[in-house]
């Protein structure tokens, strides 16, 4: 199925997400010939009640709401000048939420997307992307808030396979975006933990190409390495545009327990990275 319906998180606050994010995802749109909408919710800043009587921390809220108001407003605005400007069919959506509902609102917003695309902060580790990893039950694009040298290209594609459930859903979820790359990459971690060779690469290889896609087969041993760093290495070294692999992870009383390679890639995303759980 083609991704044809794309989802864009727009963060108000405690920060605005750049415009840079704005600019990637409306490229990622165009590339992939797709609708995209935005969504920024107007978040209302709840005081402790232990505060309450302090008069001081009512305005700060209050303040602080104020600037998500408007800071919302205008990221729709810019999204929807921006959209408008490269052509793509788009919507922008205005929510309103508690703050600490806003994840379970993207995500009620994301399950009926073909694709969510959501930005990590680099001064807060990934803030509502893991909500949308594992509660859409759709594949996610992660983006990092640094700016892009240039336009989005499905140039090169990496993708981590390890014979997993999480990386098979994350190649099923990757194809229609696959079958618009110049050059697929697929790159097996070894000496990092066991993996079936009865259901290699090479598997998988032949299961790509029944679709039109052909692959390249790369093998990097790990050497004591972290795979984060294996796989930030790799995709420098072929100067990627996109890495595709499976999360894995679980919620734990509203905390998310990520696997390492998990962790890695998403608390410092070295590129856009699609994720599925």
């Amino acid at each position: 199925m083609a991704i044809k319906d794309i989802l864009l998180t727009l963060t108000s606050f405690p920060e605005s997400t750049p415009v840079s994010v704005i600019d990637r995802a409306v490229s990622i749109a165009s590339a992939l010939d797709a609708h995209i909408a935005a969504i920024s919710c107007e978040v209302h800043v709840q005081v402790p009640g232990s505060l309450i009587s302090f008069g001081a921390a009512g305005a700060i809220a209050a303040r602080e709401s104020h600037r998500s108001h408007d800071r919302a407003q205008a990221l729709l605005s810019t999204f929807e000048a921006t959209a408008e400007k490269a052509g793509v069919l788009h919507e922008a959506v205005l929510e309103r939420s508690l703050t600490y509902r806003v994840p379970e609102r993207l995500v009620e917003y994301a399950r009926l997307r073909d694709l969510t695309v959501v930005s990590v902060p680099e001064s807060y580790d990934q803030w509502y992307a893991e909500a949308i990893i594992f509660g859409s039950g759709r594949p996610t694009l992660v983006l990092p808030e640094s700016p892009p040298s240039g336009p989005f290209e499905l140039g090169t594609i990496v993708v981590a396979w390890d014979f997993s459930r999480s990386a098979a859903r994350a190649v099923a979820d990757a194809i229609p975006v696959l079958e618009k790359a110049k050059r697929v990459r697929i790159v097996t971690v070894t000496n990092e933990k066991v993996i079936d060779t009865k259901h290699s690469s090479e598997e998988l290889a032949k299961n790509l190409a029944r679709h039109g896609i052909d692959v390249i087969l790369d093998e990097v041993d790990a050497t004591g390495r972290p795979i984060g760093d294996v796989l930030t290495r790799e995709v420098a070294s072929c100067n990627a545009d996109l890495l595709v692999m499976g999360a894995y992870g679980h919620s734990r009383f509203r905390e998310f327990i990520l696997g390492g390679a998990t962790r890695s890639m998403l608390s410092k995303p070295p590129l856009p990275i699609l994720f599925s759980h």
